[in-house]
């Protein structure tokens, strides 16, 4: 009998997942991280990188990692709205952390001239400063761009010879600028932004020209909770539960099974940050 059992399981399980980039640290899961990571694993999202965009968000993604390093690990970063406070002190701090055997890359980290928080040269200097960083440590670069295409380009493409891998973390631009990327080496993360019907459809055409091995999967949660989501859940906040229904998604548009997807997408993170396998 429980041979049969085991078969039943092995049949229904859902496909083995990575989530590349949720915010863990944000205040909307202090009442039930537990149980968030809990729905995470029976949804099969076995193993997911919490983001750090901050000192202080850093340090409370490594300690969360810490306290489940077979399922959790950290990256260690300054956004661009922080570039402002990344000071030479800071810097050294930032430094410390990125050293921590749990995080797995640089960043968050590059440019956003949307909302310009901090000031546009402040971004590039703090952006040119994570990227010495991942060189000096020899590891991957966790990158965020919005409306500041040709300068972040410009800024990656002076260091191409010596780049470590990095990843555009929530890709939501246009096709020239996908193959920009691509052609520079980069990997590319999708989100739920391509279950997004107002602003996101685009992305479901351009998720084919990614080539398997450079394509991987997040929510970025507690943000960009899917729009398509039926029934739509109570709460607006973005967990990795969801981050089957955005594999599902992404497979549709790339004419591909979802097992398929799932196998190679996960492999590419796993490959990506020297992840162990999934538990």
């Amino acid at each position: 009998m429980r041979g049969i059992t085991e078969t039943k399981l092995m049949t229904y399980a859902p496909p083995r997942l990575i989530d590349i980039g949720l915010n863990l640290s944000h205040s909307s899961y202090n009442s039930d991280r537990e149980a968030v990571l809990q729905r995470s694993l029976s949804a099969g999202v076995m193993q997911i990188i919490i983001t750090g965009t901050s000192l202080d968000s850093s340090k409370e993604a490594i300690a969360l990692a810490k306290a489940s390093p077979l399922m959790l690990s950290a990256t260690a970063g300054c956004h661009p709205h922080h570039a402002s406070s990344l000071s030479p002190e800071a810097l050294l701090v930032l430094t410390d952390l990125a050293k921590e055997q749990n995080v797995v890359a640089v960043g968050e980290c590059g440019l956003d001239y949307h909302r310009n928080f901090s000031p546009q040269e402040a971004q590039r200097r703090a952006f040119e400063s994570q990227i010495n960083l991942a060189i000096e440590l020899r590891k991957p670069l966790f990158l965020h761009e919005r409306d500041a295409h040709l300068d972040f380009i410009k800024i990656l493409s002076a260091q191409r010879a010596q780049l470590p891998k990095a990843v555009i973390h929530c890709f939501t631009g246009t096709r020239a600028e996908l193959d920009a990327y691509l052609e520079l080496g980069l990997w590319i993360g999708i989100t739920g932004w391509a279950c997004d019907e107002r602003r996101g459809l685009h992305l479901r055409d351009l998720v084919a020209r990614i080539p398997a091995g450079r394509l991987m999967i997040e929510t970025d949660g507690p943000y960009l909770l899917p729009r398509d989501l039926k029934p739509k859940p109570v709460s607006r906040r973005n967990e990795p539960i969801f981050l089957p229904h955005i594999a599902a998604v992404l497979a549709k548009a790339r004419g591909e099974a979802l097992e398929d997807f799932a196998s190679h997408t996960t492999k590419t993170a796993r490959d990506f940050f020297n992840l162990t396998s999934c538990p």
